[in-house]
């Protein structure tokens, strides 16, 4: 099966969506339904949110935020952006698999799928932070194979008629959940060897994110994982969404080159969300990039 999407003629529209505004000054109630609706009337396809349970106090690398930077839970604050949208897809940007437990989270995305009418993407990813994974009881050493397993567990779960799992880290038997999702999306986070093989096995699509001359070095990545792994004929074509950093701004070039490097989702990420009004004109700024 063909994994990654070449730029050229043929090629389908590039979507876009936006990035991180379940945090700092952008997750109150009242800024969250205006820019979701705004988001969605501007012709955004996908709202993304991301994850930090805990923060190291005082900040050391690699940690992205301050230890008193408010974010949200992205299930809660997806469940609320589903609540006052119709069109929205929604996303996980990503939740750090290994620190949650897997029964637990396939309830909450079966639940936020349903109740949104299928319009979850649970991105996921395998975690870089080590003082969280700590705090939560979950050793770095391990914790792709705990993902992967994590991964198998829920969608056996979601998708066979006996559910039953066994594994290093999850094992069941003679139990089940209902309903069952609507259609949860499962994105793969990250840029090494493993997330790559993991997007290429287990997910309907892969997110990643930093500078336009990175995405060609991702995107060999997910080749060569392609040619090691197998994907299953039920995940189809392999979706790639990108956030760019470096620069946070796109124009009308770059968003060309993303799509013609076959970028099926562009994420824009309106930093530094201090100001509410400068996210929505970032957001104002950034929808005629859509094609």
């Amino acid at each position: 099966m063909t994994v990654i999407i070449d730029g050229g003629e043929g090629q389908k529209d590039m979507e876009l969506g936006v990035s991180g505004l379940n945090a700092k000054a952008t997750l109150a109630p009242a800024e969250t339904v205006r820019l979701a609706r705004l988001a969605e009337d501007l012709g955004y396809r996908s709202w993304w949110a991301g994850e930090h349970v805990v923060l190291p106090s005082p900040r050391v690398p690699p940690a992205p935020m301050e230890p008193t930077d408010p974010i949200l839970d992205p299930l809660v604050h997806l469940a609320y952006v589903a609540a006052v949208t119709e069109r929205l897809d929604l996303g996980t940007g990503v939740v750090i698999l290994p620190q949650r437990n897997p029964l637990v989270l396939a309830k909450q995305a079966a639940s936020l799928d349903v109740l949104s009418g299928g319009r979850l993407l649970l991105g996921v990813g395998a975690g870089y932070l080590e003082p969280e994974l700590r705090a939560l009881g979950v050793p770095m050493a391990g914790r792709g194979r705990r993902t992967d397993e994590y991964l198998d567990a829920m969608t056996a779960l979601w998708t066979d008629p006996a559910p039953a799992y066994q594994g290093e880290y999850v094992e069941f038997r003679n139990v089940d959940a209902h309903p069952r999702p609507a259609g949860v999306r499962i994105v793969v986070g990250g840029h090494s060897p493993a997330a790559f093989r993991r997007a290429v096995s287990r997910g309907h699509g892969w997110f990643g994110n930093g500078g336009l001359a990175d995405l060609p070095r991702h995107l060999a990545g997910l080749r060569r994982a392609a040619e090691e792994v197998d994907r299953p004929a039920r995940l189809g074509q392999l979706e790639i969404s990108y956030l760019p950093l470096d620069p946070v701004e796109v124009d009308a070039r770059a968003a060309e080159q993303y799509a013609a490097l076959g970028v099926d989702r562009l994420v824009v990420y309106p930093l530094p969300l201090e100001d509410p009004a400068e996210v929505a004109r970032f957001l104002e700024r950034h929808a005629a990039l859509a094609r």
